[in-house]
């Protein structure tokens, strides 16, 4: 089976590449999406449809247009990696958890010891909680084997 892997939350570090690079390392059958990392480029998403005077629907449309591509993505993966980091709050991976668990999809979240409390029920619903890239690549390792 090849398995494909949501990849959300936190943009601002390279963690992505490093489950990425981790998997082809030990060729694991597994293909990656992830949502739009550009953060302007995200912000942006509904400009198309027409320019806003107040920030709050400039969000709201492009977050709507985001959502076609989040939600499909989610809807088809086989498991989802969610990584919080510390430096910003990141509401949107947030969201991604409670979307997988409300839709049964497995989720390991990936984040630091220092806020487990701000993440207690998404580890909650999570099977799993990695502190690094490397231990998610160890994870991926197993749950794929043969």
């Amino acid at each position: 089976m090849n398995w494909t892997i949501y990849l959300s939350g936190e943009i601002h570090s390279d963690w992505r590449q490093q489950v990425i690079q981790g998997c082809e390392a030990n060729q694991l059958p597994v293909t990656f999406t992830s949502a739009v990392t550009d953060h302007a480029a995200s912000d942006a998403a509904g400009d198309v449809l027409g320019s806003e005077s107040e920030n709050f629907w400039r969000d709201h449309k492009s977050s709507k247009v985001n959502a076609i591509r989040t939600k499909t993505l989610i809807d088809n993966c086989d498991l989802a990696i969610v990584r919080f980091g510390d430096k910003y709050k990141q509401w949107n991976a947030a969201f991604d958890a409670g979307f997988c668990a409300a839709l049964g999809k497995p989720y390991i979240t990936l984040h630091d010891e220092d806020i487990i409390h701000p993440l207690k029920e998404v580890d909650a619903a999570a099977l799993a909680w990695a502190r690094t890239p490397e231990q998610v690549v160890e994870l991926l390792k197993y749950v794929t084997s043969a």
